[in-house]
């Protein structure tokens, strides 16, 4: 069973791709095109307890989504923000970075934060169809090897 923070980013819905001890995620409401969460499954509310298993595997997963989402964002920057503060369970926001608007299926994407820090609270919606649709194309692209 996934833990609540990984439910409350609309998995299964959401999921592009998992490991044993991860589980990658698009976010229902997107700050930047292409934002994700990476939550660990393990149960675990601190970074520094996570099984050796899982810090290997968060290589291969920092892998996957940079080339997922180099190749469809064409990011500038990537942030990985680690807030748990709202969700303990161990789990990175992952904000692609750049200047100007990315466009998908008839959806506009500006990041309102360029090139200061993101604003979070500014996001596009998906609704769960888009959700859904744009979840399934990103895990049919996955790679990490």
């Amino acid at each position: 069973m996934p833990n609540p923070t990984a439910l409350k980013f609309a998995w299964p819905r959401s999921r592009i791709a998992e490991t044993a001890c991860w589980t990658v995620q698009l976010r229902p409401k997107q700050p930047t095109f292409g934002s994700l969460v990476v939550v660990c499954k393990e149960p675990v509310t601190a970074f520094s307890a996570l099984s050796p298993q899982a810090f290997a595997e968060l290589r291969d997963i920092t892998i996957g989504v940079e080339r997922l989402l180099k190749a469809a964002v064409d990011y500038q920057r990537l942030n990985w923000l680690m807030l748990m503060m709202v969700d303990p369970d161990v789990h990175f926001h992952v904000i692609p970075r750049y200047e100007g608007v990315r466009h998908w299926n008839g959806l506009a994407f500006a990041d309102a934060g360029w090139p200061n820090p993101p604003a979070l609270t500014e996001a596009v919606s998906l609704d769960d169809g888009r959700l859904a649709q744009l979840a399934a194309e990103w895990a049919a692209a996955w790679q990490i090897h």
